[in-house]
This record gives C-alpha cells, structure tokens and sequence, in this order.
C-alpha cells in the first residue's frame, strides 16, 4: 500500500469512527489517531514530514486565532496559568514517581509513561537523553501512554460539563466576558500581498521555525527549545496579535485558519498514531497491561487536580479552565475538540497561555525524574 493511499483511508476511516456517538459522546479528531494506530500496528509508515507538517499548520492556526486576545487575557490571568500549568505537570511527576516507587517501574520506563500521558514529544526527548543506554525504555513508555493520553483528555473536556449540567450557552457568554478585551484595529488602507492570507501564515511559520531552533542550556547537560510545536505557536500569537505591519496585513482570512487549523490536526493525528502504533502490542506483551493502567492514572489525576485549583481556588469559568487544562496537558488533539464542543475559539486562548509554562515544567520534570530515580 502507497504512502498516499494510506493516508487517505485513515483520514476516510478514522473520520467515520469519530462521528460514532455513545451516549452523546464521540471521538470526533481522534478517530484518526485511532485508525493511524490500527494501519501502524500492521506495518504502514507515513513520513514524518506529514506529522510535522500538520502540527505547524495546527498550532499557527491556533495562533493566528487566539493572537488578537491572548496577551491582553493573559496579563489579565498570568498567575493562573502559570501556576495551572505548573500544577498539572507537577501531579503529573509525582504520580510517575509513585509508580516507580511503589510499581517497582524502571525510571526511564515511567517517565516515558508520563510523557506519553501528556503527549509531550519534548518531554520524551529530554528522558531519553538524560536515561543514556537506557533510553529505549523511555521510548517504550511514550508509546504505551500515548493512545490514552490523547483519548482521555479529548473525552474529558466533552464528559464534563455533561457531567456538571453545565449550560453551554451561559458557559460560552462567561468566557466571552471573561476573555473580553478592546482589540485596536487599523483605521488605514491596508495592503495585501495575497488575498487569503497564505503568504502571513507561511511567514509566521518560518518565523516560528526559526524561533524553534534556539536552544537554551539546562543542568545535566540537557537543553530546552521551543521545538516544533511551541516556536509556529508563540509566532502565530505575535502575528495575530499585530495582525499589521504598517500598512501591510499579516492576518489570514479566519476561514483559511480554521481549515488549516482542521488539516493540520488530523495530519498530525495521523503521523503519530502510525509511530505509536508499530509495536505497540508486543510491547504491551512483554512489559504487561498494568503499564497501561499506569499510564491512565498518570493522565488522569493531573487533569482532575488541576480542573479543582481551576475552579475552586483560580475561580476560572468553566471553558476557561478546560481551555487551560489542555495546555497544562500539551494535549494538541483535545484542543480541537474543545473549540467544537463549545463553539468559542476563545479556549484557544487559555490553552496558548498554559502550553509554554506546561513546556518548560514537563521537560524538567522528565530530566529530573530520571536523574533522581535511575
């Protein structure tokens, strides 16, 4: 089977599976991830370039969206993201530890559990560079934790505010108050290089590709960069905040961003659920499904603790909290879902805010677990 075909009927297939509602529930995006781990499992390979591709085109987007509001809302809640996206990754590291602890599990291994259950490609690097010989676990415990650690926060932010009865309509309006800022726009004639807005976007993709390659020295001989997720994301902000420079317009049409902001997230689906995939049930064979079930409580806890902090000690409003819960999570496919199930691209907001600090805390924590506890 060719490249090309496979794509396709993964895309075909997996869109068919998310559209499959229980009990008001569906997998939406994630049905991609879902056949990408099925068609990876028997042998098919995608290039990465199509992984890495859908992820700039995902979080640019993402970008470019919430740009116009982030940093006004941002300075306006810095210290509950902050903090949120600390806390998450902090629940995070000392569940890890405890299933080390008490798991008996080599450390390695569960650091690479607890990046897979914060679908953190980052985070794994970093344990895999710090594990040394020992990296192959790492890289064993990613791909176990992975599958659930995208499912479980894309079916956490459609199951909870069913569970809370939440009014989405009052829940949307409080976001939007929440999120309200006074957005300058320019009174000029602007002009436009190209009329949909390709040529911005693609400019702010090189412009985060380079910031992506700046690398910043950690202890241990470990570094830290922005990679390919963080660098497209933090230039879509700027660029959408801007959204001009003098006279020229730097802002897509939204219409363009919400289609590449769809494309880009299923490509992205794809890719990794192939890589996951290979393997995947003999390494569950050999090191055994109890691994699975740590990599579950390793995705789970972080996101209830931090949804408690969200709303009884930060008193975020509901699609503001689950907004920073995905960030906190770097959890790239529930963002999508969230956006549809609330219908506001204002959760874009909280999850651009929370991702960085989330960034940073899961790196070190990979680092540093394995350094502690090999």
């Amino acid at each position: 089977m060719t490249s090309l075909l496979a794509i396709f009927l993964i895309l075909v297939t997996g869109y068919l599976l998310g559209r499959i509602r229980i009990k008001g529930l569906d997998l939406g995006s994630a049905g991609v991830l879902i056949m990408a781990l099925v068609f990876g499992h028997f042998g098919v390979e995608i290039p990465s370039i199509i992984q890495d591709f859908g992820l700039v085109c995902f979080v640019t987007s993402v970008g470019f969206i919430a740009g116009p509001k982030f940093f006004r809302n941002f300075k306006a809640n810095a210290t509950s993201y902050v903090l949120l996206g600390f806390v998450i990754i902090l629940v995070g590291a000392l569940t890890t530890v405890a299933v080390i602890e008490i798991g008996d599990v080599p450390a390695a291994l569960a650091t690479g559990l607890m990046t897979g259950s914060l679908t953190s490609t980052p985070g794994l690097a970093a344990a895999v560079e710090a594990a040394g010989e020992a990296g192959g676990m790492a890289s064993i415990g990613y791909g176990i934790a992975y599958p659930f650690g995208v499912i479980s926060v894309v079916l956490f932010v459609q199951l909870l505010p069913r569970i809370l009865k939440a009014d989405m309509d009052v829940e949307r309006a409080k976001m939007e108050a929440a999120t309200s800022v006074n957005v300058k726009t320019y009174t000029g004639k602007l002009f436009e290089i190209e009329p949909d807005g390709f040529f911005a976007f693609a400019a702010a993709v090189v412009v985060g590709l380079l910031l992506a390659k700046i690398t910043i020295p950690l202890p241990g001989g470990a570094s830290f960069s922005l990679g390919t997720s963080g660098g497209p994301l933090i230039a879509g902000l700027i660029f959408g905040h801007f959204a001009h420079i003098g006279p020229v317009n730097i802002s897509p049409n939204k219409k363009l961003l919400e289609n590449l902001r769809e494309l880009g997230l299923i490509l992205f689906l794809l890719g990794a659920g192939t890589s996951a995939g290979a393997g995947f049930v003999e390494i569950l064979s050999q090191y055994g499904a109890v691994l699975f079930l740590e990599g579950a409580v390793i995705a789970l806890l972080p996101m209830i603790v931090g949804y408690f902090i969200a709303r009884k000690v930060l008193k975020l409003c509901l699609f503001n909290a689950l907004g920073s819960i995905t960030g906190g999570m770097t959890s790239t496919p529930a963002l999508g879902t969230l956006i549809r199930v609330t219908k506001s691209d204002d959760v874009a907001s909280a999850y651009a805010a929370t991702y960085p600090v989330a960034l940073v805390a899961v790196v070190l924590a990979s680092q540093f677990i394995v350094i502690l506890f090999s």
